[in-house]
């Protein structure tokens, strides 16, 4: 669509042209192509290129790693990170960790939730912009665009941490819960799915640390979440600092 307005601002002419009422955009591109300065197509193919796109991952690690006990031992919290990023296997470890699918025929996941509504939602903030974990089909669905781990907390590591885990329940989808204890039960499996986050950066030698957020009304706004969707906590993930 951004890509659209940029055509339409550049060459005003282009709005009655009959493409412009067919898909896809390659269509609209190929037909307006013609007409367009080099440069002025080379900026709109760069931003194409540039646009978020879902970002499927690899099969989940599920078996190795550290034994349970040597985990618990050696789970902490960690605020000084690296900027190393985490590759897709790493994410794709990390969230089916966190509140993946561990029993596929009844889609069942690897942190309990209230009358298994799985209200929560993993929200993936990176440097180059902002997914939804889908864990049905192991994928990074796009949200938005650009680095928004800076409004993530308030905190300096926010802004180094190279994974930013949002938690959104959603509240609708408690519809056995009463009305009183919707939140109070999205807290307690905040609680769970983010204990798994732990539990797996210790086994695998990263550092993360769950935290407040502040002001969460951006963050609202720029994911353009619903009235029912409410952010509960964050959890920053990454390679620990070399001291």
């Amino acid at each position: 669509m951004a890509i659209l307005m940029t055509i339409l601002i550049a060459f005003p002419a282009m709005r009655a042209h009959p493409c412009l009422t067919m898909n896809p955009l390659a269509t609209v591109c190929r037909r307006v192509a013609p007409l367009m300065p080099a440069v002025l197509l080379a900026v709109l193919v760069s931003q194409a290129a540039a646009e978020l796109q879902p970002r499927v991952l690899p099969a989940p690690h599920i078996d190795g790693g550290k034994p349970l006990m040597q985990a618990l031992a050696e789970r902490q919290s960690g605020r000084e990170f690296s900027q190393k990023a985490l590759d897709l296997q790493q994410l794709s470890d990390l969230l089916w960790a966190a509140f993946g699918i561990n029993r596929p025929a009844i889609d069942h996941r690897t942190a309990p939730s209230a009358m298994n509504s799985q209200e929560i939602d993993i929200y993936v903030v990176l440097a180059d912009g902002v997914f939804l974990y889908n864990a049905k089909e192991n994928r990074l669905d796009p949200i938005a665009e650009g680095d928004m781990r800076a409004k993530t907390g308030g905190q300096d590591f926010v802004k180094v941490a190279p994974v930013a885990l949002v938690f959104v329940a959603d509240l609708a989808r408690l519809v056995k819960a009463k009305p009183e204890f919707k939140e109070p039960y999205a807290w307690a499996d905040t609680g769970s799915i983010s204990q798994n986050v732990y539990l797996w950066c210790a086994s695998a030698g990263l550092a993360t640390v769950v935290h407040e957020l502040g002001e969460r009304q951006p963050l609202v706004d720029a994911w353009k979440l619903r009235p029912e969707q409410r952010i509960t906590l964050a959890q920053a993930v990454g390679y620990p600092a070399k001291k």
